[in-house]
């Protein structure tokens, strides 16, 4: 294996590397990720399960939404309310037992309102009761990936086992960005007025709506045992940031925090253009080949989230097996280039053959045997020890 260090300044891919400044959270958790490309830009005790109040909303939010599209429910028709969604305290729409509530409005009572009492109508309709409900939103979780996540009810509500990762919180915002673009946009709605007798109640929790930084989600969750959380997303031009952060003091500390993830998330990285395909950055050894070198060239545009401000060159590496034996076809899988932004994972990028390389002729083998073998005779004996 032949590694060829090297930077990309001096290879005329326009891009040096900083170190980007790190971000020191308050939150007990936290996960960071830009949606484009999928690069995490931090996480925080990412992994382990913790009670994640109302932001386990939306997973109840995602299978809504997945019922909505196989036809399962539609947006105008009417659910009951039973006594058991009556029940919940909490964040609820004030709903009343034995009344009917369209489904467009449950959606957007749990997503504005933070309504209890909305999920577990939208539960029992999908599942008969929200104890299977939750059975299956954990089955579902599993589905998609969501390895740290175990559901006990539809709105997350205090009880023992009920269970989410912020990495979960973070996969879960971005499949709703992803996968429901025509429900996303009630995650920025500011208020939602369903009961004009409770009209102190009709704005939407999160604090970052309006602040002119791109937030348009997605949820916030708030108990004794969690702490103030939130799970943001935020939009500036092409890049959209996923922020998931649990376990503050205050809903100011929230806010504050949410705020300055996002700013940090945006101001720190951008996405930059390395190369375009074709650009040809090193020349691989070729063996039995008709010419001795090849080039090894982009396959396609190269392009790459890094930290911003530039101090060192981004730290690069080729790796390929040497020399390449001939016949070479162009467009060829000959190495790989290695990116190695300081504070984000490795990137590793294919690189191609530039050009066709024919094997030696019969002649070219002929002439190459015979200069080997005259210098081996003109090399005389090995020496052999006494």
């Amino acid at each position: 294996m032949r590694r060829l260090l090297f930077t990309l300044c001096a290879l005329a891919l326009s891009a040096t590397s900083l170190a980007a400044q790190g971000f020191e959270t308050r939150a007990t958790s936290a996960y960071v990720m830009d949606f484009n490309t999928g690069t995490v830009l931090l996480a925080k005790e990412a992994d382990t399960p913790l009670p994640p109040a109302s932001m386990s909303k939306l997973m109840t939010l995602y299978m809504a939404f997945e019922a909505i599209d196989a036809g399962i429910l539609n947006l105008d028709q009417e659910l009951p309310v039973s006594a058991a969604a009556q029940a919940y305290g909490g964040s609820t729409m004030f709903l009343q037992a034995g009344e009917r509530v369209r489904v467009e409005d449950l959606l957007r009572g749990i997503i504005v309102l933070s309504g209890n009492d909305a999920c577990v109508v939208l539960a029992e309709a999908l599942a008969g009761t929200e104890a299977k409900f939750a059975r299956r939103m954990t089955m579902r979780a599993q589905q998609l990936g969501m390895t740290n996540s175990t559901f006990t009810n539809s709105n997350g509500w205090p009880k023992a086992g009920h269970r989410m990762s912020m990495r979960d919180l973070g996969l879960l915002s971005a499949r709703l960005i992803r996968d429901f673009p025509q429900y996303y946009p009630m995650f920025a709605e500011k208020e939602f007025l369903f009961d004009a007798k409770e009209a102190q109640n009709r704005f939407n929790r999160n604090p970052l709506l309006g602040l002119g930084i791109g937030a348009d989600g997605l949820k916030t969750g708030h108990t004794q045992e969690a702490g103030y959380g939130l799970a943001g997303s935020a939009k500036q031009g092409d890049r959209r940031v996923i922020f998931v952060l649990s376990g503050l003091d205050t809903a100011q500390a929230r806010a504050q925090e949410a705020e300055a993830v996002a700013n940090w998330a945006f101001r720190q990285f951008a996405q930059t253009e390395l190369g375009a395909a074709g650009t040809v950055i090193a020349q691989a050894d070729v063996s039995v080949g008709a010419e001795k070198t090849v080039g090894m060239e982009l396959a396609e545009d190269l392009s790459m989230l890094i930290p911003t401000n530039p101090i060192e060159p981004l730290q690069t590496e080729i790796v390929y097996d040497g020399p390449v034996q001939a016949p070479i076809a162009k467009g060829d899988q000959i190495g790989e280039l290695i990116i190695r932004p300081e504070g984000l994972p490795e990137k590793r990028v294919p690189l191609v053959a530039d050009r066709a390389i024919a094997p030696y002729g019969f002649v070219d083998r002929m002439l190459a045997a015979a200069t080997h073998l005259i210098a081996r005779i003109n090399a005389g004996p090995a020496d052999t020890a006494s």
